[in-house]
């Protein structure tokens, strides 16, 4: 069987045909329904991704430490002496005992990652607290707004895959509906009989 162009419906002229008021008596509640769901989903997105995508950008920014936080906070880079060589290969970085003095002046000892072959003697800088704990290096500004941008990125997409999954759902208790709807209209034939037919 041959279909022409004008047999051929895209999936969203469905969608407009769908909501259109034309009083349509072919056309089920439950086709308009799903019409339906598919605008409110498009919607959601167009609406709701720019929001997503500020807020996941404040909250990382928001939970990145940056330099000038942790200076605020009392953070200080201070020198580490090795007390011992650092392996030249490995995977990964090792870690090496060394030695260094808090902000408040008391002597720390602990485990740094000082660059490979480093010699005993050597410095490495590391970041400590006010007390001489030793921290991660937090992050510079360019460094913590172009996270944040990846994490608003990544958001956009992931809310666009929390609709998909809700209008999935949607769908399918749509689509139970509907074939509950014709079962009962063909108990309800069989039931009947076809019209006009005698005992």
């Amino acid at each position: 069987m041959r279909t022409g162009p004008t047999q051929q419906t895209t999936w969203a002229a469905r969608v407009v045909r769908g909501l259109w008021p034309d009083h349509n008596p072919v056309r089920r509640p439950s086709d308009r329904l799903e019409a339906g769901l598919v605008a409110a989903l498009i919607v959601a997105f167009l609406a709701g991704a720019p929001l997503v995508a500020l807020l996941a950008c404040r909250l990382a920014l928001g939970v990145t430490v940056t330099t000038q936080a942790a200076r605020h906070e009392g953070w200080r880079q201070v020198p580490a002496v090795l007390l011992a060589d650092a392996p030249t290969s490995g995977y990964g970085a090792a870690s090496v005992r060394a030695t260094w003095t808090a902000p408040d002046g008391a002597r720390c000892r602990g485990m740094v990652y000082p660059t490979p072959g480093a010699r005993a003697g050597t410095t490495t800088p590391i970041w400590v607290t006010a007390s001489g704990r030793q921290v991660a290096w937090p992050m510079t500004p360019f460094q913590a707004t172009s996270q944040a941008y990846v994490v608003a990125a990544i958001a956009v997409p992931a809310w666009a895959m929390l609709l998909c999954g809700a209008g999935l759902a949607g769908r399918r208790a749509i689509d139970a509906r509907r074939m509950a709807a014709w079962d009962a209209e063909l108990r309800a034939a069989n039931l009947t009989g076809p019209a006009g037919a005698g005992p």
